[in-house]
């Protein structure tokens, strides 16, 4: 019963914990360093429970970030649902390397999802004019090692497991 709660609970409260840090007002110089908070955690929730957190719930988390952020809808659940596929391919690899090399895996996810937005910003004619676009990404991959612990922390509390 615990472990369905969890199941229930913790995935969904953590995603939650996510999108609100996604909408936090930062300030003007933080602006563009907004790390990418759903996307790093849907890839986590993948990597620790793939048959848990799919394709499926990155689309809708995608589709939530896109009514958020105010975007062309399906824009950020397309983006979402590639690199949940990618990782939930790979996730039994991800999982076995050392921090600062996951770090960097997540990063080329990261910087996959971005280019996928990026592109369809370009084909709407709204694509970004500055370096300032890829900012998040380092922002991600600095943050990824603090962002695993803690929900690696979260998830071992609450027992949540493969089986």
């Amino acid at each position: 019963m615990d472990k369905i709660r969890g199941l229930l609970l913790v995935i969904p409260l953590t995603l939650l914990a996510a999108f609100v840090l996604t909408i936090l007002p930062l300030p003007d110089w933080a602006i563009h360093w907004r790390p990418e908070w759903v996307a790093m955690t849907v890839i986590y929730w993948n990597m620790a429970l793939p048959r848990r957190v799919g394709v499926g719930t990155a689309w809708l988390l995608g589709l939530l970030l896109d009514v958020t952020k105010g975007a062309l809808l399906g824009q950020h659940a397309l983006a979402m649902a590639l690199i949940a596929w990618i990782s939930i391919r790979l996730h039994q690899r991800i999982r076995v390397y050392p921090l600062w090399q996951q770090a960097i895996t997540v990063g080329a996810l990261l910087a996959l999802f971005k280019l996928m937005v990026l592109w369809v910003y370009g084909i709407t004619g709204h694509a970004p004019g500055t370096w300032l676009y890829w900012a998040p990404l380092a922002a991600s991959i600095l943050l990824w090692p603090l962002i695993f612990v803690l929900l690696r922390r979260i998830r071992r509390r609450w027992c949540l497991s493969l089986a």
